[in-house]
């Protein structure tokens, strides 16, 4: 069995906090001396079901463990979820409907497992056992903690200053997330430094409840493609775990050199030891690109398996390197029997290449769009596709046109 030792060296890869490492190396030899896996636990709060590598930070360390032996509870906080978390918020979220709540949880989960071992992950939804407190253990719950801790946190504490409205009720918030972390009697905590405060509320509340505090492990906030802001959709900087193959290599290569080694600690599941050789590496004068193709590999594989990441490297040395059209690209009908086609944006738009056709103009207007090799215009929008025109859109999407 991987001594506590190692284990430590694996779960300190890319942390940005943990709490406290003494009590985690104590936790570790008795998991080891007693042969008990420890209960890792995470809460996801079914707000924002669209996971790309910044969310899988966590979940890379969590697979980290378990195949190190350890149990995953992830916690989808569909009780939580219907007040909001208002972590680093400047006003209360608005809370979510039960019914979205479901559809987002049935999302997360589709995605968690393409990083998790599911046969060593156990998903609980916390109605389970928040929805059976009475209002004599809700009072108790809140006398433990007060009004002056509450307003520690950052946001509360910005929202008090500024005379925005605080609800009572997103007191409960991390009282809430504490009481998940009683009731499983939870091991490990981990979440984003965002999370900071309501982890820290688990620990005081299984030691104020007699129980063994849990660890708290913070793991950064993963910079996106533009290397400077967290990795966001609404920014654009983000790379998706449910992306093609293709377009997750080609976004991997574009990772700025600076962050080569943050994207090797936190995005991928790669020994500390061979970190430290790929440093190496590139202190010694190693070409940036070429690590940056490793991490493409590594990033890719991890997501799409082996098989999908060589044809993904080959459609990017072929597309991007030798600017020639790769030979597999998506294939579009021309329904019917007609030898042309004029409605073919509707047909990019349901299928996901654009997300409008306002997109697609924005794009044209660019000179990111091309057919056939040759830019597109505004005017050529209109015009009829015919069997085996080839339209490049961005610098990563190629779809083909054929005759039924």
């Amino acid at each position: 069995m991987i001594t506590a030792k190692e284990q430590m060296r694996i779960i300190q890869k890319g942390a940005q906090a943990i709490i406290n490492e003494e009590e985690l190396q104590a936790k570790l030899e008795r998991s080891i001396r007693e042969n008990r896996p420890l209960t890792i636990k995470l809460g996801l709060d079914p707000s924002a079901p669209d996971i790309h590598l910044g969310h899988a930070v966590v979940l890379r360390k969590i697979k980290q463990m378990q195949d190190m032996g350890h149990r995953a509870v992830i916690v989808i906080g569909d009780f939580t979820g219907r007040i909001g978390d208002p972590s680093g918020k400047s006003k209360g979220r608005v809370a979510l409907s039960e019914e979205q709540v479901k559809a987002n949880a049935k999302t997360y989960c589709d995605q968690i497992f393409k990083v998790l071992d599911k046969e060593k992950t156990e998903v609980r939804f916390n109605s389970e056992w928040l929805s059976k407190l009475n209002f004599e253990d809700v009072i108790k719950l809140a006398s433990t903690t007060t009004v002056a801790r509450m307003l520690e946190r950052d946001d509360f504490q910005n929202r008090y200053q500024n005379g925005v409205p605080i609800g009572i009720h997103e007191f409960f918030y991390p009282l809430m997330q504490a009481y998940d972390s009683v009731f499983l009697h939870a091991d490990i905590e981990l979440g984003g430094t965002d999370q900071t405060f309501n982890i820290l509320m688990g620990r005081t509340l299984q030691k104020t409840l007699e129980q063994e505090s849990q660890i708290a492990l913070f793991m950064p906030l993963l910079e996106g493609l533009d290397g400077v802001e967290k990795m966001s959709k609404s920014l654009g900087n983000y790379i998706g775990v449910n992306e093609p193959a293709e377009v997750m290599f080609k976004k991997v290569m574009e990772v700025p050199d600076s962050l080569i080694i943050r994207y090797f600690e936190l995005a991928t599941d790669e020994h500390p030891d061979r970190i430290e050789e790929i440093k190496a590496a590139l202190d010694a004068g190693a070409n940036p690109r070429d690590i940056k193709l490793q991490l493409a590999q590594i990033i890719t594989a991890l997501y799409h398996g082996q098989e999908e990441m060589e044809q993904a490297m080959e459609f990017y040395h072929t597309a991007f390197s030798k600017k020639e059209i790769p030979d597999q690209i998506p294939e579009f009908t021309i329904p019917g029997d007609a030898p042309v086609y004029h409605d073919a944006v509707s047909v990019l738009v349901s299928e996901q290449i654009v997300k409008s056709r306002n997109e697609l103009i924005r794009l044209i207007r660019q000179g990111g769009v091309s057919r056939n090799g040759e830019k597109m215009t505004e005017e050529m929008l209109g015009q009829a596709v015919q069997d085996g025109d080839v339209l490049k859109i961005g610098k990563k999407r190629f779809v083909k046109w054929k005759r039924a």
